[in-house]
């Protein structure tokens, strides 16, 4: 390849292709495939009917926060404080366990109109409540992290299922031709990582771009080499499109191989879409303060937050953030932030002060964007925690009861579905499995869960596998 200042002379056939590589031409095939739309995993899609979001916002609390210290205040817990939680009685379904009751330790409040408890530990947020629709009611089986985010996410508590936001992108594609459809974001991997984003059996092309924040969300091999222009990178594309489309051939059933072709493609038009999208600078310092990028403790997820703001108002369709895991009290890094087996209090509080101030910020700015018409935001972690203790002061891991939060894209706001014991223990009304929300979260998008299918050894496969059912209580 001749230098930056050469003339642009033209090569020998064979001489070009030793000196430019395979991996060039497989660019250059899918930038003309792509352009003559023979690439149609990521075009836009019809939805099964009429939508009432466009795209999703997921803020995963990784780690199990607890349900009884944020969401679903329980009186009679604050009142039995240390006493032996027992679950005899028929009429109550309270288990029995060996552990005593211990009281939340944070100071809870009614706000908004529909009088929604919420406590101090997301005490920005519940500015929202009359946004916000509760679900409390929500069980699964996994009672380990991994096991239980990937439940959450594929509705499979293992590995090599397609989690929700490629099931979205394979059935409703892109909204942005220089984007990914499906993003996500972290500090530390979560426990389960891939499996619970991983596209699984679906094709490649709909697994997401992942930004990590410990490299400030920049993504690794997409700026144009130094000193190739725009001019020659397209020169060498065309070149090369003869011998890749002959390659091509009798290829046509190879997934990977489309994939890989998309997402060189894809990065090439990325080269300045994609900064621009992750440029925060661009926003004023006013809206910088109001997701708390001003503040040490909440700045890497306040700046994700405002990310995934500028994303999906670019066309993004599902963005998927995980929690900050940088600890305020001088604890290691955590990959499961919100775990607060030994001092609930300590925990949560930390976590609330990483996460209150980013998703107010993310609501009250989507709002105001009137963007949160169109976009669904989900706000819940893998499981909940236990009402006894866990040693004197902590909370051990609890499928059996957790509330998850939606608001937006169609939510009615206000609403509370389902209910836990008196002491939050258990689900007992109207009970919510992770079937239920997938299938939520899919008709709101405007897809019916039971026919976004994909035959996979000799199978058709869904999201949902053979349950769930759609909340309509939550539904406007």
């Amino acid at each position: 390849m001749t230098t930056p200042h050469a003339p642009l002379l033209p090569l020998a056939r064979r001489e070009f292709l030793r000196t430019t590589g395979l991996g060039c031409g497989s660019l250059a095939l899918a930038y003309l495939l792509g352009r003559e739309g023979y690439l149609s995993h990521g075009a836009e899609r019809k939805p099964h009917f009429a939508p009432k979001a466009k795209s999703v916002i997921w803020i995963f609390l990784t780690g199990g926060p607890s349900h009884v210290d944020t969401f679903d205040y329980k009186p009679e817990l604050q009142k039995r404080d240390g006493q032996k939680l027992a679950g005899a009685d028929p009429k109550t379904g309270f288990f029995t366990t060996s552990g005593k009751c211990l009281k939340s330790p944070f100071k809870w409040q009614q706000h908004g109109q529909s009088g929604s408890w919420i406590s101090e530990v997301f005490a920005k947020t519940a500015a929202h409540a009359d946004d916000m629709a509760f679900l409390h009611s929500c069980h699964s089986v996994a009672n380990n992290h991994a096991p239980a985010s990937m439940e959450l996410a594929a509705g499979q508590a293992k590995p090599g299922y397609p989690s929700m936001g490629a099931w979205v992108t394979y059935g409703l594609g892109s909204m942005n031709d220089n984007l990914p459809a499906f993003v996500v974001m972290h500090d530390a991997k979560p426990r389960g990582d891939d499996g619970i984003w991983s596209p699984g059996f679906l094709p490649k092309t709909y697994q997401p771009l992942v930004l990590d924040s410990r490299r400030k969300e920049t993504i690794a091999n997409v700026s144009r080499p130094s000193g190739l222009s725009d001019v020659r990178q397209r020169a060498m594309l065309e070149a090369l499109s003869e011998a890749n489309a002959e390659h091509q051939k009798g290829r046509a059933d190879s997934t990977d191989l489309n994939a890989r072709i998309r997402s060189f493609e894809l990065a090439y038009r990325m080269q300045t879409a994609a900064p621009e999208a992750l440029d925060i600078a661009r926003e004023t310092n006013r809206t910088q303060r109001l997701y708390g990028i001003d503040d040490p403790n909440c700045a890497n997820f306040g700046r994700q937050l405002l990310m995934s703001r500028r994303l999906i108002e670019r066309g993004v369709r599902f963005v998927q953030v995980f929690s900050p895991t940088n600890r305020i009290s001088g604890g290691a890094v955590n990959d499961v932030p919100w775990d607060g087996h030994n001092d609930i209090l300590t925990n949560h509080r930390d976590c609330g002060m990483m996460s209150d101030t980013p998703i107010s910020g993310l609501l009250s700015d989507l709002k105001q964007r009137d963007l949160l018409k169109d976009t669904l935001v989900i706000i819940g972690g893998e499981f909940g925690r236990t009402s006894d203790s866990q040693g004197s002061i902590g909370r051990d891991h609890n499928p059996q009861a957790y509330t998850t939060v939606l608001l937006g894209g169609g939510v009615k706001g206000g609403v509370h579905h389902g209910a836990t014991d008196p002491f939050g223990y258990k689900a007992v009304e109207d009970k919510v499995t992770v079937y239920d929300i997938q299938a939520t979260v899919l008709h709101l998008l405007g897809l019916e869960h039971t026919k976004l299918t994909f035959r996979h050894q000799g199978r058709d496969f869904r999201l949902t596998d053979v349950a769930g059912n759609v909340i309509k209580s939550v539904i406007a």
